[in-house]
């Protein structure tokens, strides 16, 4: 035996515009004039409970702040002492907030009766059913989850080392058509991996001075970040709006032409830019190896130090003159000479006996202006 009570339900009335009839006014028109006037009241019935509830959250909102004063006035007569002024604004606080608390009993008393007003209606055509949900699916790219540092990296690794060739293959392709047909073939390229590749490659090219084949790939890049630009704006997955660019490009739409060759222009000043960092930061590297490598026991360069020495002291260096170069010592200030000669020997320049002599011989191997 079920235990679902419908007794409930067998007084159940549901009012409608059509139960009754005049044989002298049009039907139809009759029951759009029911059907008008009754939807008018139900909206004003539903706007007056709205406004008893603005009504009843404002009065709240106003004994809230009232009580707030109250507390305040009543700290500072505590601390003050007697004071007529604040004992006069005390009392004009305390008879508002009696006025308040009244407003708040009778607001409250007339939402309840409007409750109950409101469940005595009887259902019609209108309100027997509602909507349970309202749902519009649109072709949103999903939030992905914000990847590390270190899996950034490792994707985009592997994506390059599986994609790499065809990524190449697409950077030297020349034509719109051939360009669309390929992204057609391969959707999986139409991507921020792909746009950064190929400006990797363009730097590459420049340094390579092959400045034709840089302008070439510079213009591929510039295509896929158009089409990466395009779907973050339509906000969907790039892979479906591709040909949307394509289509847009080719109609000639100067405007669209003329940022697209702006773009292209700044990136190509961009990478000439870059690969010349590069290359002056990799000349800095070979000459800090260089530097590195013939660094003496004192780790002092010896092209420095023989650039820095007295005219004759070099000169002696120069034509490998023990002599001269004893003679050259002698002419100078002790402590000047003995502050060249330990240069000397940190750097690598003198090499002195196994005794410690100082005057010992010159290194067989010394470095050269």
């Amino acid at each position: 035996m079920s235990g679902i009570d419908y007794s409930v339900w067998d007084h159940i009335y549901v009012s409608d515009d059509e139960d009754v009839t005049c044989p002298f006014v049009d039907t139809p028109s009759l029951f759009r004039m029911r059907h008008r006037s009754r939807l008018e009241k139900m909206v004003e019935f539903q706007q007056r409970g709205e406004d008893l509830e603005n009504s009843f959250a404002e009065c709240r909102r106003l004994l809230e702040e009232a009580q707030g004063r109250l507390a305040y006035l009543e700290e500072r007569m505590r601390e003050g002492g007697e004071d007529k002024e604040r004992e006069a604004e005390l009392k004009k606080v305390q008879t508002e907030i009696k006025k308040l608390k009244q407003d708040e009993k009778s607001f409250e008393k007339l939402l309840e009766e409007h409750r109950k007003e409101e469940k005595k209606l009887p259902w019609n055509v209108d309100t027997i059913s509602k909507d349970g949900f309202s749902k519009s699916v649109l072709n949103f790219k999903p939030l992905s989850k914000e990847e590390t540092g270190e899996e950034k990296v490792e994707n985009h690794k592997n994506f390059l080392g599986k994609y790499g060739k065809e990524i190449k293959l697409f950077g030297m392709l020349r034509r719109w058509d051939d360009s669309q047909q390929y992204l057609s073939d391969h959707p999986h390229l139409v991507c921020e991996e792909t746009a950064n590749y190929l400006a990797v490659i363009c730097i590459e090219y420049e340094i390579d001075e092959k400045h034709a084949l840089m302008e070439q790939v510079a213009h591929q890049a510039i295509v896929m970040q158009f089409i990466l630009d395009l779907a973050r704006t339509l906000k969907v997955d790039p892979r479906g709006c591709f040909r949307q660019f394509f289509s847009k490009i080719k109609t000639l739409d100067k405007s669209y032409q003329d940022a697209f060759e702006h773009e292209l222009e700044m990136l190509k000043e961009r990478v000439r830019s870059s690969a010349q960092t590069r290359m002056e930061n990799a000349v800095k590297e070979l000459e800090e190896e260089e530097i590195q490598k013939r660094l003496g026991p004192g780790c002092l360069d010896p092209v420095e130090v023989y650039e820095s020495l007295p005219k004759e002291v070099k000169r002696s260096f120069h034509e490998k003159n023990i002599q001269m170069l004893q003679e050259a010592m002698s002419k100078l200030d002790p402590e000047e000479g003995k502050y060249h000669l330990k240069r000397c020997i940190d750097s690598g320049l003198w090499v002195p006996d196994s005794r410690g002599d100082e005057d010992g011989e010159e290194d067989g191997d010394q470095e050269e202006d």
